[in-house]
């Protein structure tokens, strides 16, 4: 099963290189894929790599859906 997160883009480094945040982690991500990327929008990423761009309301809303799933999943075990 392949997972890509909605990240915020919070510096970019270069045409090629910028770094995210997804819930206070920090990453450097390649944004080759998404040359028209600014900073603070919302980017898919897939193993490193932006593959697409979100809107910040459906960010929100998929980042949200995955910490409820994540107490779910701590309060079952």
């Amino acid at each position: 099963m392949c997972l890509a997160l909605p990240a915020k883009i919070v510096a970019i480094h270069s045409p090629t290189q910028a770094t995210i945040d997804l819930g206070g982690i920090k990453k450097d991500i390649s944004i080759e894929l998404v040359p028209d990327v600014k900073l603070n929008d919302y980017v898919v990423v897939h193993v490193g790599y932006a593959i697409g761009l979100i809107e910040p309301e459906e960010a929100e809303r998929t980042l949200q859906l995955f910490g409820e799933l994540g107490q779910i999943e701590g309060a079952q075990t």
